[in-house]
């Protein structure tokens, strides 16, 4: 396959879904009638993009599948093998999603191989690995979007429990920071916690933060309201608080434990759909395996804001090797053609009209579509107002 095509991608309905954010940006009625959480494109064999090639209905797995070469370009199979090794999404969260954290790619593999030797059916509720590969990822906010990413220090730990008044918890804190490898001891203490016990001070803790102004201990409340007695909503004590404003990224590696609270953005990762849950949700949670995966260290999250690239649009750096993002911004006297090697790209249009001329006629794009970019396609041009999210393989560097 040579020419550029218009993708058909499906929505997930998970709980926390908006019943809005997608909608309105399709330009569809709204509310929809259920949540509509993540809207996917890509070839992951959970829920597939399709195409239509010589009138024929066709999964994108299945189309790359069998023809690697010309859809993902020479350097990108001999790299990757016959898969896309990117997945992308439209993020609609009205609630927050679970506490969790993904594999680094050995512990993928393995973890694949000891669930599949156990028996696990790939459906099954209690699956942590549904394939063999790592999950970076990274987010970039459409509007306004607040996250929990990366351990607060130590010191940082104790002053945001000591904003509580309650000195039943701090005490119990301290003791856990005290002790050995201390970010391990706390979490892992925590969700080993007699649940009532737990319960106890979730609950104090969410009387305790209601009505205070810092964004992060504000959502304390909120999240034993959602989820009484879990675990996951202390983590505005321990986690770092973020706040994305549109246009602003945010990268994650694996084995950095997150949550995402609310919000509307598109998000890039390498195709694989792992998830180590740790609360904050209905699903399995394996604490002990979350606790093996997990990196254990200080870090303060960094807003990205793109960087300008050769070819005028506006990259978010990142260490993926699967993928990268861009931003074009298209308008009078503003078209983008991109002039290096390229392989497979997914272009989605999120502001305006664009038209994508190449292989095959012109491709016409308003908010919510994207089409594939098949390596073979050739050279292309975008051109019209507005905005598009380009997501490509990295080449060397």
């Amino acid at each position: 396959m040579r020419r550029i095509a218009l993708l058909e991608n499906p929505i997930r309905d998970y709980a926390w879904g908006s019943r809005t954010a997608i909608a309105r940006l399709l330009g569809e009625p709204g509310p929809s009638a259920g949540p509509q959480a993540e809207l996917w494109m890509g070839a992951h064999p959970s829920a597939p993009s399709h195409v239509v090639v010589d009138g024929r209905r066709v999964s994108l797995a299945d189309l790359v599948a069998k023809e690697p070469l010309a859809i993902l370009g020479p350097r990108v199979a001999a790299r990757f093998g016959p898969r896309l090794p990117f997945l992308a999404k439209l993020l609609a969260a009205a609630a927050p999603l679970s506490l969790q954290a993904h594999p680094d790619a050995e512990q993928a593999r393995a973890g694949f191989e000891r669930e599949n030797a156990l028996g696990i059916p790939l459906d099954s509720e209690r699956r942590c690995y549904r394939d063999a590969c790592h999950k970076p990822e990274l987010l970039c906010a459409l509007e306004p979007f607040e996250a929990l990413c990366g351990f607060r220090p130590l010191e940082a730990i104790r002053e945001q429990v000591g904003r509580l008044g309650l000195p039943g918890l701090a005490d119990w804190v301290s003791a856990e920071l005290a002790r050995p490898e201390p970010l391990h001891a706390l979490l892992g203490a925590l969700l080993r916690l007699d649940p009532g016990r737990r319960s106890d001070f979730v609950a104090a803790a969410g009387d305790a933060a209601s009505g205070l102004a810092d964004p992060a201990l504000a959502w304390i409340p909120r999240l034993a309201r959602l989820h009484p007695g879990d675990a996951g909503a202390l983590a505005p004590l321990f986690l770092e608080y973020v706040r994305l404003e549109p246009g602003e990224a945010l990268f994650l590696p694996a084995g950095e434990l997150h949550g995402y609270l609310g919000g509307f953005a598109v998000e890039v990762m390498a195709s694989s759909d792992n998830v180590l849950r740790g609360g904050l949700t209905s699903k399995h949670v394996d604490a002990e395996e979350l606790l093996r995966i997990l990196r254990f260290a200080p870090r303060s999250p960094r807003a990205l804001r793109p960087e300008p690239d050769e070819n005028g649009a506006l990259r978010y750096a990142s260490p993926a090797g699967e993928f990268e993002l861009s931003r074009v911004c298209l308008g009078p006297g503003r078209a983008f053609s991109p002039t290096h090697d390229r392989g497979v790209e997914i272009l989605l249009c999120t502001r305006g009209e664009v038209r994508v001329i190449g292989e095959g006629g012109p491709i016409e794009l308003r908010p919510g579509r994207s089409c594939l970019v098949p390596a073979a396609s050739g050279p292309y041009r975008a051109e019209g107002e507005g905005d598009l999210y380009r997501v490509a393989v990295p080449g060397p560097r």
